[in-house]
């Protein structure tokens, strides 16, 4: 699925600490670093982040796999394919969400920020130092040409955003940028968006004639860690770490950057994939099928311990995996049909039968937190969703019901096939003398699960019997992965597999998936557009204070959960990896980040013995 990629829109509530500098007489902060609530953990003078191994070594080689092909270097367009690591090469303003501050953000290209205690602007100061890996200084300029090539080119959503939120930008001299707020814009999340601001070589769009809305066949110049080093056109691309990075030696940095190569090797599908990996043609698996965890991983080279298996906890929000309704749909309009076909997914006997009892259920659209709604509505809630309830189902105002009540352990749930079939029957769509569902025109209810990954087979086709048990004419659409992306973007579907949650905070990325402004756009697949949702999203924007979040996140957790805008599948709370026995890691990892390619590292001396003992390619 395509996520945003051009800012992750969270939001922040900076309090001053001691090594800010504030004036008392204008109120205005200077500071390394912003954090949502409170203060950020690490002062100014911070040596390195507390998880990282600081004296890790440098050096070898990560590679991984992918699944599809690529066609394109610029993910910032809906035209063509761009690879994994396309934007490796490029930094931001700040570096957003550490692995144990997955709310804070620290200076990265700027050295300090300073902001009025109103947030009508803010003024980030460069790191004089901050060069692109062309050798020519990272300057202000370039921080408005990019700023002002995605307000102007950027994806939709992303630039109705920014185009809504700066009313000017101004650069003060070579190191100094000024970004002015719009007067009636939110201004909680403004600065930390600022902040991820992606930077651009003006430069390199002017000596390549580049345009952002344009597919590309050549890697942006960036001011990162790593650069372009070669790629076979859809089958794999490799990046390595430039020795003459600028920022290699930043506190912010220490202990990062680890790998001397990174490579991506791309498969037409899992199976493929996972066979290569046994035979060494690339060295790390975080292995996503329960299937292939269970039953797969006892090859030779796990036995003699070539290939090491481990579990970490994975402790950032679950992904909200789904099947997404397509909302713009006259037949999914209906909320009892979509809570018809809701109910005939068993996922008690897929995770027993297909997923070996590994997966836990998504119920939450803040699943593995804390934010997500139980049981009635507080009376916060309630003073939040009573102005809105003409806009939601009733159950919004009332304890969340079960994903799925009572299941059995059969394939096919007969209490809930009654349910469905009473639903279907109140929604107009009853059974004619083939068993099949019609409405009053004739028309059978036709479900397509649209489908570009062999391995969902044998998930869906269980689910797609159950729904044909119903009357339902539903069918496991297969397609290659190119036409998912061009259906993808062109909302060319009915059912389609998407990640949607809502995480930790209520930001403009949230409106990006959930809102009315977002409905045309490739990032909301469902197309939801609900008035009470967007009020419910607008005030989650604005709370600065922790308890009014997790009041906000609660509500809106209860009103997209009651309208049922998809079929919410499974996650692990778990990383279950596989690789080559030459990586290691920090012994106490942070909760949030895994941070394979971040700050893992190479053991040279294992590396060799795998080598000797000819257990690569």
């Amino acid at each position: 699925m395509i996520r945003p990629v051009l800012v992750t829109l969270i939001s922040f509530a900076a309090v001053p600490s001691a090594a800010q500098q504030t004036s008392p007489s204008d109120q205005i902060t200077r500071t390394h670093g912003i954090s949502i609530i409170g203060e950020p953990a690490l002062p100014a003078d911070f040596p390195h982040l507390p998880y990282v191994n600081p004296d890790a070594p440098k050096g070898g080689e990560i590679s991984i796999s992918a699944i599809g092909g690529f066609d394109s270097y610029n993910p910032y367009t809906h035209r063509g394919r761009a690879p994994a690591l396309s934007v490796i090469q490029l930094e931001s303003l700040m570096e957003l969400g550490t692995g144990d501050e997955p709310l804070a953000a620290y200076c990265l290209i700027c050295e300090t920020l300073e902001y009025p205690e109103s947030r009508d602007w803010v003024i980030f100061h460069l790191r004089p130092e901050a060069r692109f890996a062309d050798g020519t200084p990272l300057t202000a300029e370039d921080v408005k040409f990019s700023f002002e090539t995605l307000r102007d080119k950027g994806l939709s959503s992303y630039r109705m955003a920014i185009q809504a939120m700066v009313s000017d930008v101004e650069v003060l001299g070579p190191q100094q940028i000024r970004f002015s707020f719009a007067p009636d814009y939110p201004k909680r999340d403004v600065i930390y968006q600022l902040g991820a601001q992606t930077v651009f070589s003006k430069k390199d769009f002017t000596d390549n004639d580049r345009d952002l809305e344009a597919s590309s066949d050549s890697p942006f110049i960036g001011s990162g860690p790593y650069l372009f080093d070669s790629a076979d056109i859809g089958r794999s691309i490799t990046v390595r770490r430039n020795d003459e990075y600028w920022g290699k030696d930043l506190p912010i940095n220490r202990g990062r950057h680890n790998f001397d190569r990174i490579r991506y090797e791309y498969f037409s599908d899992f199976d493929t994939a996972f066979e290569a990996f046994k035979a060494g043609e690339y060295t790390f698996r975080n292995e996503t099928s329960s299937l292939h965890w269970a039953t797969r991983y006892d090859f030779p080279a796990v036995r003699n311990g070539t290939v090491k298996l481990e579990t970490l906890p994975d402790g950032t929000p679950a992904s909200g995996t789904s099947w997404v309704f397509n909302l713009r749909r006259e037949k999914f309009q209906d909320i009892r049909v979509r809570e018809a076909i809701n109910l005939m997914f068993n996922f008690e006997w897929t995770n027993k039968t297909l997923l070996y009892g590994l997966e836990k259920r998504v119920i939450s659209f803040s699943e593995n937190t804390d934010f997500g709604a139980s049981g009635a509505p507080s009376d916060a809630e309630m003073a939040l969703l009573g102005p809105v309830a003409a806009d939601l189902p009733e159950t919004a105002l009332a304890a969340p019901r079960e994903v799925q009540p009572g299941s059995s352990d059969s394939q096919l749930d007969r209490a809930q096939l009654r349910l469905a079939a009473d639903l279907l029957e109140d929604a107009g769509w009853v059974t004619g003398a083939d068993g099949m569902r019609r409405n009053a025109e004739g028309e059978t209810l036709r479900v397509a699960f649209l489908n570009d990954d062999v391995g969902n087979n044998r998930i869906i086709n269980p689910f797609v019997e159950n729904l044909r048990r119903l009357g339902v004419d539903a069918v496991n659409e297969r397609v290659d992965n190119a036409e998912m992306k061009l259906r993808e973007r062109s909302h060319d579907f009915d059912i389609i597999q998407d990640d949607i949650a809502l995480g930790l905070l209520i930001g403009g990325g949230t409106m990006q998936v959930f809102g009315s402004t977002g409905a045309g756009d490739v990032f909301n697949l469902s197309g939801l557009a609900n008035p009470g949702v967007d009020a419910l999203i607008s005030h989650g924007m604005a709370v600065t204070d922790a308890e009014e979040n997790r009041t906000a996140l609660g509500a809106l957790d209860r009103a997209l959960r009651a309208l049922t805008i998809r079929i919410p599948q499974w996650f692990k709370p778990e990383h279950t990896l596989a690789y080559y026995d030459q990586y290691e890691h920090p012994a106490n990892m942070p909760e949030h980040v895994l941070g394979v390619l971040d700050f893992w590292w190479y053991n040279a001396e294992k590396a060799e013995k795998l080598r000797k003992a000819g257990a690569l390619r």
